[in-house]
């Protein structure tokens, strides 16, 4: 193994660093043109080599500045073909996101990850980073009636852990409790508290926005989270996604929501205490629940598809 490392990172150097084609590198290492190329793809799952790109400041796009200008927040709109379809445009922000985290993510980062299809898709496309002393923690419960979530939840997690070497903190408990009361008291359990003092030491939050309607969907609606008695009040209460499964107007507000009350995850409020936030957004369908999500201030920056993009300034 270290024979190989060692390889790999040679190969890395000669092509990245020292701009050697592929064929005169294999003649160097003595070896063939294709242990070449998989030693490249190799350095570069490994985090061996990690590609960083830098947007020419008078080259940004007239949509990315709309939406600091509109917001306050730094966009990065991904180009995606109108054709393509829903899932092959979430694999392409996803792994745009997954370049920006890996970016975000330094030594001794408490990151914070919000479960659900967009971070699943994102943590498909995370790349090893050597980083010291990391911890990722869950930023809202996942269990429900049904099911725990803990499979679908400590999936990702060990993905995102995997990733930079951290230290996983779990969320044991339901995205909505039954009853508030119940929530109160679970927040005063010592396990919890320990919990939630993790979340409130967050440098760095990435979590996606829930739809309750069209596109892709989104876990938390389509996986028994909800009763039909949920969906009526959710209704009455113009309900059009949520952030951390925290439930959101268009209009951005949320705290009279009455779900709310029962809801596990950390409110608008307690997001914008985390100095950066990133949003990570596909499809067209997302966009009343986006522009809820930015009218809330929950992000710092947003990772999105360009028709979505377009879409949301356009209902702005």
């Amino acid at each position: 193994m270290p024979d190989r490392d060692d390889e790999m990172y040679r190969a890395a150097v000669l092509y990245y660093v020292q701009g050697e084609s592929m064929d005169a590198i294999a003649r160097q290492l003595g070896v063939s043109r294709s242990t070449v190329s998989r030693s490249l793809k190799q350095a570069r799952d490994t985090g061996i080599v990690r590609i960083s790109l830098t947007h020419p400041r008078d080259a940004s796009s007239d949509v990315e500045q709309e939406f600091s200008n509109r917001f306050g927040v730094r966009a990065q709109v991904v180009s995606v073909r109108e054709s393509v379809s829903d899932v092959a445009r979430l694999d392409r922000v996803a792994k745009v996101a997954a370049n920006a985290i890996g970016e975000a993510v330094e030594d001794r980062t408490t990151l914070g990850i919000a479960w659900g299809t967009t971070i699943d898709a994102v943590a498909a496309h995370l790349l090893a980073k050597p980083v010291r002393g990391c911890t990722l923690v869950q930023l809202n419960g996942a269990a429900n009636d049904s099911t725990t979530g803990i499979d679908y939840v400590s999936n990702i997690a060990s993905r995102f852990a995997g990733a930079f070497n951290a230290h996983s903190v779990l969320f044991p408990v339901p995205a909505f409790f039954d009853y508030a009361s119940t929530r109160d008291a679970m927040w005063r359990e010592r396990s919890i508290m320990r919990v939630r003092d993790t979340q409130r030491e967050c440098s760095l939050a990435v979590f996606g926005v829930g739809s309750l309607v069209g596109g892709l969907p989104s876990h938390v609606y389509e996986s028994g989270y909800f009763d039909d008695e949920d969906r009526a009040a959710m209704a009455r209460d113009r309900v059009v996604g949520d952030v951390c499964t925290v439930l959101l107007r268009e209009n951005g507000s949320w705290a009279d929501i009455e779900m709310n009350t029962r809801a596990s995850g950390l409110t608008p409020v307690q997001l914008r205490r985390i100095p950066r936030r990133i949003g990570v957004v596909s499809g067209r369908a997302k966009a009343r629940p986006l522009l809820a999500a930015l009218r809330a201030r929950v992000m710092t920056d947003l990772i999105v598809d360009d028709q979505t993009a377009r879409h949301v300034l356009t209902l702005a």
